[in-house]
């Protein structure tokens, strides 16, 4: 053999390893990309801990459109609390500091006045809400405070009839007394008299204005809020417009998280012919903003939100419960669902998601639940109590609820079950 002959030779000898290399590679690649079968969507592991992952996989798989008994003419629903559920922290409670701080109120101070003493029993308040004296506040002593700086804003700030702006009108006495008294009350009337009370009453604010203003304000402050720290702020009224309240304190628990665990795991349902709902205690025209607009990332229907209503006319809000429609708390909210929901579809939710009292009774009345998420507050009364019966299923393979930590701190989850209170470092599993 010449040596032309030997470097052929050596050429078709490289050649032919080198593409049976790239063969055996392609075909090793196209055997591993291959399933070996279908199993549907998979839910992304973020920060669920591992064991609630399992758990909802194969939620979705059993109930999905790959599970052999789908039926698309009995499509199965999950329902979903929003406030500390779907979100970090609560759309209504920012909302009405933003509306303070903004003074973004459609009320002369004849309204003002009657609003915020609709409904609320007359007298002294709990123990708890006592002013820097150690006297305990009433109804009457804090709303003629605010009757007073309502009339100073109404009749200086450029919001109202005034020539100041928001900026200098912040600056007075009458604003700072103003905040404080009015989140002050807002945490009385709900502490003293309970939330059939408290949650109508806080959205009366909204009276007078449309739908569209309404929405417009619920979205601004969901961006302020997103793009607040968290941080538990202390007010005080001014010593120097003490009034007949006297001087109080009280703290708000300022910005809001998005959970992408949450938004994640509604996409899963929807793609895997699950349909999402969200039942809210907060106004529904304000959580719906939150729930369906696509720059916050849930893409819940429209037509799916559920929650407070208030009566309308001649297109704007009354301060007006809704007649006829359940206060959606607590047992109102599986009311709400068997009128909505299992009154035209003969079955109830596969699934339900909450983190308080209120959504105790949803998350526990319906037989066709297969799974209940407690978003872990590390709370007591009733929710405490379907805690601590999750923390007693944290072994069995097919558990009836579920407990799901976050880091208060950040607004973030924790892949476990414990939680990190806001200003603590320690995970606890029950309070």
């Amino acid at each position: 053999m010449n040596k032309t002959d030997l470097l052929q030779k050596r050429r078709s000898l490289l050649t032919g390893g080198v593409l049976a290399g790239l063969a055996a590679v392609t075909s090793a690649s196209e055997a591993f990309a291959k399933p070996t079968k279908t199993t549907g969507l998979v839910l992304d592991q973020a920060k669920w801990s591992k064991r609630n992952h399992a758990q909802l996989q194969a939620l979705i798989e059993r109930n999905g459109t790959t599970s052999a008994s789908y039926n698309a003419k009995r499509r199965p629903y999950a329902v979903f609390d929003w406030d500390n559920t779907s979100i970090m922290n609560d759309t209504e409670e920012a909302l009405l500091m933003y509306q303070i701080n903004t003074l973004s109120f459609k009320l002369n101070p004849a309204e003002f006045s009657a609003i915020i003493r609709q409904n609320v029993p007359a007298g002294p308040f709990v123990a708890d809400f006592k002013n820097a004296a150690g006297a305990i506040v009433d109804l009457e002593s804090v709303c003629s405070d605010l009757d007073s700086d309502y009339q100073f804003l109404f009749d200086n700030s450029d919001k109202f009839k005034g020539s100041k702006k928001l900026e200098e009108i912040r600056e007075t006495l009458q604003f700072q007394d103003f905040r404080a008294k009015l989140y002050f009350l807002y945490e009385a009337v709900n502490e003293t008299h309970g939330v059939k009370v408290g949650y109508p009453w806080v959205i009366y604010f909204f009276t007078n204005m449309s739908v569209a203003e309404v929405q417009k304000l619920a979205e601004a402050s969901n961006d302020h809020n997103l793009g607040l720290g968290l941080n538990k702020t202390k007010y005080t009224s001014p010593a120097a417009l003490s009034g007949k309240a006297g001087v109080v304190s009280v703290a708000h628990f300022h910005g809001i998280r998005l959970c992408t665990e949450i938004a994640s795991l509604m996409d899963a349902f929807r793609q895997s012919g699950i349909d999402v709902y969200v039942s809210t205690a907060s106004l529904e025209d304000v959580v719906a903003v939150f729930a369906t607009t696509p720059k916050y990332g849930y893409h819940v229907k429209r037509e799916h939100v559920l929650g407070l209503r208030l009566e309308s006319a001649d297109g704007v809000l009354q301060n007006k419960y809704k007649k006829d429609w359940p206060l959606n708390w607590g047992p109102g909210k599986t009311e709400v669902i068997k009128r909505e929901l299992v009154a035209s579809k003969g079955y109830g939710p596969v699934f339900v998601a909450g983190d308080s009292d209120g959504d105790y009774d949803m998350l526990r009345d319906f037989s066709d639940t297969q799974l209940g998420l407690i978003v872990n507050r590390l709370k007591k009364g009733k929710i405490g109590d379907l805690s601590k019966l999750a923390s007693e299923q944290l072994n069995e393979k097919k558990p009836r609820f579920l407990l799901q930590g976050r880091f208060e701190m950040t607004g973030n989850w924790l892949p476990a079950e414990t939680s990190i209170k806001y200003g603590k470092s320690a995970e606890t599993l029950l309070a």
